[in-house]
């Protein structure tokens, strides 16, 4: 059975909303990593950079968020939620994926870095005006990319969406704003899912 390393209000809400929308049997184990969970030596065995999510499906073991996503549309194609590869469709999903990885969510994980995650003694408060200013730009790109449709890819939801969406979620936890009444319906529309909401209980009341 595939199992999933993750904890809520992380990365790994990504890999466990992709699960539910591919409505596949999981096992889903907590590594709480405000308490140190991540750096103990049976999950480093798994991940050596100590970071969630995890998938274990048999003998694969795959880290980073939309690589497991991905993985996982193209291994269960049949709700269609990752686009064939070699088609355009494919390479538009892929611009979009490394997008947001790379432009969206960026600035934002500076910020959390900043203000939490790093030591005290390595956090630059005045890198925060910049990063958020960079993700508005960003924004900017995405509600660009998504002028009039309602999703990034093949006029239909893709784990594309799941991504971006996520990541508009984040910002909106982090105070982040983006002045796009666009993209606040587009977050409205993708978070609405059922799948999402599974995924958020699944996660809350552990394996």
């Amino acid at each position: 059975m595939l199992k999933v390393y993750g904890m809520p209000r992380s990365r790994a809400t990504r890999v466990v909303w992709a699960l539910e929308e591919l409505a596949l049997e999981y096992r889903y184990h907590l590594v709480d990593l405000l308490k140190g969970e991540g750096q103990q030596p049976e999950f480093l065995a798994l991940n050596s950079s100590g970071k969630i999510p995890v998938l274990v499906d048999d003998g694969l073991v795959l880290s980073e968020s939309a690589a497991i996503c991905t993985y996982l549309g193209d291994k269960y194609p049949q709700r269609e939620l990752v686009p064939k590869p070699g088609t355009a469709e494919r390479g538009h999903y892929d611009q979009w994926c490394y997008f947001v990885l790379t432009e969206l969510e960026q600035p934002l994980w500076t910020m959390a870095k900043h203000k939490f995650v790093f030591p005290k003694e390595k956090r630059r408060e005045e890198i925060l005006p910049v990063a958020a200013w960079e993700f508005q730009r960003a924004a900017g790109l995405l509600a660009q990319g998504l002028a009039g449709q309602d999703y990034l890819v093949a006029e239909r939801f893709t784990l594309a969406d799941l991504l971006a969406a996520h990541t508009l979620i984040w910002a909106r936890a982090f105070k982040v704003p983006h002045s796009s009444q666009l993209l606040d319906d587009y977050e409205q529309r993708i978070s609405s899912r059922p799948a999402y909401e599974r995924a958020k209980q699944r996660e809350a009341g552990g394996d």
